[in-house]
């Protein structure tokens, strides 16, 4: 069962999410980050959040600014903005009664659930799949366009299908992030997955993110996966691994 909501962002715009329901009473509550202009939508997010959801994990998955049926332009956001927003959709479940203990994130979204459950005090988990050691790993993305947007201030991005604006100050606002301390402080229980084929963010980023966390920390391979987790089963292996894994901290 799929509830459609809105919630304001950090910046004003509304945004646009889905909660999937667990059939029958709950186990816990979750909030999903997608990754960097994917959506809410996606097969990583849609299935993983319904593979929680069927394991009993209500979990919250929203379209970030300017993406899918979200307010907003998306060249008006930056990492800090998606760290902010995943905030604001967990005081958003909180608010409703569904307290938040587990953030998950995909790729981008990986680092924001890092970053963000430092301003979470009620999640008490937090689990990652694909995830950059830095934020400033999607450079690579658009690093053709760079020149461009230091002289101009923008150029138009296409990822996906979407025609999206890149500004100046995404560019420099995901420079600046670090997520080192970010992992070494986060003092929750982390679960990382990652393919060791995966051809967008190479697993050594999982390697450098376990070393930097703290116990209690967990990995999990996900060997044959793309990055996207597009394959068969590969999202909802992933949903299944989160769901027993988390358990203890639901």
């Amino acid at each position: 069962m799929s509830e459609q909501v809105t919630f304001p962002s950090a910046t004003g715009p509304m945004l646009a999410g889905v909660v999937d329901v667990p059939e029958g009473e709950a186990r816990g509550w979750g909030v999903f980050a997608h990754g960097f202009t994917l959506g809410k939508d996606c097969p990583a997010a849609n299935r993983m959040c319904k593979q929680l959801a069927a394991d009993g994990i209500g979990m919250l998955r929203f379209d970030n600014l300017g993406l899918g049926h979200s307010e907003g332009d998306w060249g008006d956001g930056s990492f800090s903005n998606k760290v902010h927003d995943t905030v604001k959709a967990v005081e958003f479940m909180n608010e409703t009664g569904r307290e938040v203990k587990l953030l998950v994130g995909h790729s981008f979204g990986g680092s924001a659930a890092i970053a963000a459950a430092h301003d979470c005090p009620t999640v008490e988990a937090v689990a990652i799949v694909a995830a950059p050691f830095q934020p400033a790993h999607v450079e690579h993305n658009y690093d053709a366009l760079i020149h461009r947007i230091q002289e101009e201030g923008e150029a138009p991005f296409h990822a996906g299908g979407k025609a999206l604006t890149l500004k100046r100050q995404f560019v420099d606002d995901v420079r600046e992030a670090d997520l080192r301390e970010r992992i070494t402080t986060l003092r929750r229980p982390l679960l990382l997955m990652h393919s060791p084929t995966d051809n967008t963010v190479g697993i050594d980023n999982a390697s450098d993110i376990f070393q930097a966390a703290r116990h209690p920390r967990s990995f999990v391979s996900l060997e044959g996966a793309n990055h996207l987790l597009t394959g068969k089963n590969q999202a909802a292996r992933a949903g299944r691994i989160i769901s027993a894994w988390a358990d203890p901290y639901l």
